[in-house]
């Protein structure tokens, strides 16, 4: 049966990085039949094509796309906000002894219930997620997702060097277990497998041309990975690959660079990386809050975006101090202002929902409120807190009405959500 949604409903008919803010509309009503969206407009035009739709009102509240986290650690949900590490540190006193753990089904199946279930607390409807090297990772990611009705990628994580042995596969191991992965599940329901080496120093060459070849059999698929996240890592990967021209060099010469691929932070880039990822169509995610958490630097977000780049968001768990897409949405706000630019609200929840679907190829499917796109919203009270209350009282139009819950929300703000056209319970 047809669903009617009233409220302020809000639509991205361009990118305002390009078109200013009038790239977004607000409409009074969208309807939703099969999961998908098949009416937006006024509510006297939908009411007249679908009279017998049951109408859920929400007032003044904005009805948005649910949000697309472009680049998660589901198996670190357990060590999130961890105290005082670098990257490499991080992820040899928190990340590997935690990951090993998810060589238990039981475990990996819990830490994944619980993962889904403070990210749609939070608003966020879809993600892409790094799971272990563990086979029974990546089944206890797709089997909620599946359960839960979610759109989802992952990838088994793929590391044969530089990890602890508990957490190591071989070439030939990451090649045919990722493989088995992804004729499991790629293409079942909602779902997406996404090839995964874990960064170019905890794989071999070998390895990486084993899933480079893997990636070219299937490019349906996404490649996920890791580029220039710190500059001790960029000095690693320089010592560990010296014949390569630089750090995206080593993922291109063993085929993992392309249209499909997508890269995790991308901060500290040469002019020749950026001409390059360009060139070959590929995408970057910014992770702002464990770029800021773990001391990484400042990803150049409006410069990237002015090269033509398609750029996604993303809360990083657990390197990232957030399951909140509105807390990462702040901080790429304060990391874009130290960087001399003011983001408007209209452009941080594009890079939120539309933006993270083009990093994914799947903006012909989510982030967007739009005829034919799957029917995940997010329902965002915009008075959600005395202080949020206030500043949106004093608003003279949507955005300043939005931007003090950008910037200070938090699971208060969702007062619903929305997957494929069906309103969860609470």
């Amino acid at each position: 049966m047809a669903q009617l949604i009233t409220g302020r409903i809000l639509s991205f008919e361009h990118d305002p990085f390009l078109a200013g803010p009038t790239a977004a509309k607000i409409h009074d009503a969208v309807l939703v039949e099969g999961g998908k969206i098949v009416g937006l407009g006024s509510l006297a035009a939908l009411k007249a094509h679908a009279p017998q739709a049951p109408l859920k009102s929400y007032g003044e509240s904005l009805v948005m796309a649910g949000f697309v986290d472009a680049h998660v650690h589901f198996p670190q949900t357990a060590i999130i906000a961890s105290w005082g590490k670098r990257l490499i540190d991080w992820l040899n006193d928190y990340t590997f002894p935690e990951e090993m753990r998810l060589n238990d089904p039981a475990y990996a199946d819990m830490i994944a219930a619980r993962y889904f279930s403070l990210a749609l607390s939070h608003g966020t409807t879809s993600a892409c997620s790094y799971a272990t090297i563990h086979t029974q990772s990546v089944d206890a990611f797709f089997t909620q997702a599946r359960t839960l009705g979610l759109r989802a990628w992952a990838g088994k994580t793929c590391m044969d060097k530089n990890a602890p042995y508990g957490l190591r596969d071989t070439a030939q191991s990451a090649y045919d277990q990722s493989k088995a992965l992804l004729q499991k599940w790629h293409g079942q329901a909602r779902l997406s497998y996404v090839i995964t080496p874990r960064f170019a120093p905890t794989s071999s060459p070998e390895q990486l041309s084993a899933l480079g070849a893997l990636w070219a059999e299937h490019p349906d698929c996404l490649m996920q990975t890791h580029l220039s996240e710190q500059p001790d890592e960029v000095a690693w990967v320089a010592d560990l690959y010296p014949q390569a021209r630089d750090y995206l060099d080593v993922y291109e010469h063993h085929g993992l660079l392309g249209r499909g691929a997508l890269f995790g932070h991308a901060i500290h880039l040469t002019e020749r990386e950026k001409a390059r990822l360009v060139e070959t169509g590929a995408a970057l995610v910014h992770c702002p809050t464990s770029n800021s958490f773990i001391g990484s630097g400042l990803f150049d977000l409006v410069g990237l975006k002015s090269l033509g780049l398609r750029l996604g968001l993303a809360t990083d768990t657990g390197g990232g101090s957030s399951f909140s897409m509105l807390r990462t949405m702040a901080a790429a706000y304060e990391i874009s202002q130290l960087r001399g630019t003011a983001l408007h609200p209209s452009e941080l929840l594009w890079l939120a929902t539309q933006g993270s679907a083009r990093a994914l190829s799947a903006d012909h499917q989510i982030g967007n409120i739009a005829l034919g796109l799957e029917a995940d919203f997010v329902v965002l009270d915009l008075a959600s807190t005395p202080a949020i209350a206030q500043a949106s009282a004093r608003a003279s139009d949507i955005w300043s009405a939005v931007f003090p819950t950008i910037m200070m929300g938090d699971d208060r703000a969702v007062q619903d959500v929305w997957i494929a056209g069906k309103c969860l319970p609470k």
